[in-house]
């Protein structure tokens, strides 16, 4: 039987895969050396530094926490996942950590001087909740950055993965209907959703993140171990559709990348800066 011949939500499925200690540590320790790429860039998307209160929305394992803190910014972190929260209170124990909902924030008007997110946005089911909720927080003239994954429009292993997916996976499983994973990349969706919620100045830029690998299979187990949205797609695949997946994910690697014997393979983000006015 699919995982998913029962009614599901796509909230539900969020909050059931990133609970798994499994999923959370894979992420921090294998498909995150792509994600950490794209630290410096947030950091100082939201000119961090002394004296500057930050609050790291969908916070995960902690890497843009560090980074922030590295800055000199006095850092809130939260996230949805005790799971990852655990990881992150083990890796800056210097950052206060806390759980909580991106979409519904306990936190005063004006409480903060920056807000970021590092790859939350595909996370959550109403982005635009988020959004306003980052501006509630933020004092005026204070910054939002947040990072999202590019789509399969250009090079990267998101689409290699997904394609193979698309090609080979069972039918029978789909995920719940929720945001697209590459929604909030798009500056048509996007900035409006910025401007309505009272940012300015919205701009983005892309980071050439990318995996060094020893195995062109890699993206296909990064995907299978460390993520909600891609492992509960691959996760229940028969075996022989595992394997057709996993195999298409390997020819594409070898054809846009070479031979090896390693392998450096793109999955480059955008990130989208704006103002609160």
């Amino acid at each position: 039987m699919s995982e998913f011949q029962e009614p599901d939500t796509f909230a539900a499925l969020e909050k059931r895969e990133w609970a798994k200690s499994d999923v959370a540590q894979s992420y921090a320790e294998v498909f995150a050396k792509a994600s950490d790429m794209v630290v410096p860039s947030l950091v100082a998307a939201v000119g961090a530094g002394p004296d500057i209160a930050v609050l790291d929305l969908c916070c995960g394992q902690g890497n843009v926490a560090a980074g922030l803190l590295k800055a000199g910014a006095r850092v809130t972190g939260l996230d949805f996942s005790p799971a990852m929260l655990k990881i992150a209170r083990a890796a800056v124990p210097e950052v206060r950590f806390v759980e909580g909902d991106a979409m519904s924030l306990d936190f005063e008007d004006q409480t903060f001087d920056a807000v970021t997110i590092g790859f939350g946005m595909p996370h959550v089911p109403d982005p635009p909740k988020v959004v306003a909720e980052a501006r509630r927080v933020l004092r005026t003239g204070g910054r939002l950055a947040f990072s999202v994954w590019c789509g399969p429009e250009v090079d990267t292993a998101l689409g290699y993965v997904f394609g193979a997916i698309g090609q080979h996976g069972s039918p029978d499983i789909a995920l719940p209907p929720g945001p697209g994973a590459n929604d909030y990349a798009d500056p048509t969706i996007a900035f409006p959703v910025l401007e309505n919620a009272g940012f300015s100045d919205c701009r983005q830029f892309t980071v050439a993140s990318r995996w060094h690998v020893q195995d062109p299979g890699a993206p296909y187990d990064f995907f299978l171990e460390g993520t909600a949205r891609g492992g509960a797609l691959l996760r229940p695949q028969p075996p022989e559709n595992a394997a057709a997946i996993r195999a298409a994910v390997v020819s594409k690697v070898l054809e846009k990348h070479g031979s090896g014997p390693d392998w450096d393979v793109p999955i480059p983000a955008v990130v989208t800066v704006a103002t609160a006015i």
